[in-house]
């Protein structure tokens, strides 16, 4: 196979150690007696060939070489050990279900979508955002929850107006930091900032209306005018009634977008903290 060879410890360092400069190694320690290194090493050999040299997948036979099993304290076999740029990074031992497999190698291997978002990202550097939005979608038609992909091409649907994609691209990932702080930004960007003086005027006439006050407060966020919006949608929060939750929720967008070392964001989430308890 293309992208499998056998190692000994005579080639190790230029075979493995070298190698992992330049692409991803993966070491898998094994001995002929050895029952479950026979389930695991044909598994190992076809993911190698499938992934195309995204990683190479060099086989050590530890009867053979004993003094590398030592080297990397193998305890017991089959090992599986990844070297990248010179160094290991990951390994586990026994015969893991290929699904687990793909998991690990997702730790250090980088996937296709991986490879077009990561271009797409330079591409969007540059300036050139429709053709890095094509690029994003593309790593999203090959993997839907990629997030290097969904958060790239999301930034330039928010920063072009087109929220409501910007949230369905958003929707099928997992809540970390970076989908949490441009979903808040996709849902205040979404708010119609013209209603802004209509809203003015007709809380003055109605100065402890919550859904007014909500409304105006997550426009004039979505103005820029940030400070503003906090006080009126704290205000709707120290109304409470139906619209406490929503007030609140609002809060928190801001909040996401602002980042946490943001002055605002500390003063106002203790004033939150106590109009809620």
């Amino acid at each position: 196979m293309e992208h499998v060879k056998n190692v000994d410890t005579a080639g190790f360092t230029s075979d493995v150690v070298e190698r992992s400069r330049e692409t991803p190694v993966v070491v898998d320690l094994w001995a002929e007696w050895c029952g479950p290194c026979k389930v695991l090493g044909p598994t190992l050999e076809r993911l190698a060939d499938e992934y195309q040299g995204a990683f190479e997948l060099a086989k050590l036979d530890v009867d053979a070489n004993p003094d590398l099993a030592r080297r990397f304290q193998v305890q017991g076999i089959p090992t599986v050990i990844a070297f990248k740029d010179g160094v290991p990074v990951a390994r586990f031992t026994g015969a893991l279900p290929e699904s687990q497999i793909r998991a690990w190698l997702k730790e250090f291997v980088p996937s296709e979508a991986d490879e077009k978002a990561a271009v797409a990202s330079t591409i969007a550097a540059s300036g050139d955002l429709a053709t890095a939005e094509g690029l994003f979608r593309e790593a999203l038609a090959v993997d839907p929850v990629n997030e290097k992909a969904a958060t790239g091409l999301a930034e330039i649907l928010i920063a072009g107006g087109r929220t409501d994609e910007a949230l369905a691209a958003l929707a099928p990932l997992p809540s970390t930091p970076a989908v949490q702080r441009l979903t808040a930004a996709a849902r205040i960007a979404h708010v119609d900032t013209s209603t802004i003086e209509d809203l003015e005027r007709k809380l003055a006439d109605d100065p402890d209306n919550g859904p007014l006050l909500v409304q105006l407060g997550t426009a004039l966020s979505a103005a820029d005018r940030t400070e503003e919006g906090l006080q009126h949608l704290l205000y709707a929060v120290g109304l409470g009634g139906d619209t406490r939750e929503d007030a609140r929720v609002a809060m928190l967008d801001i909040f996401e977008v602002l980042g946490q070392d943001d002055p605002l964001t500390a003063q106002y989430r203790r004033k939150l903290a106590s109009a809620l308890f």
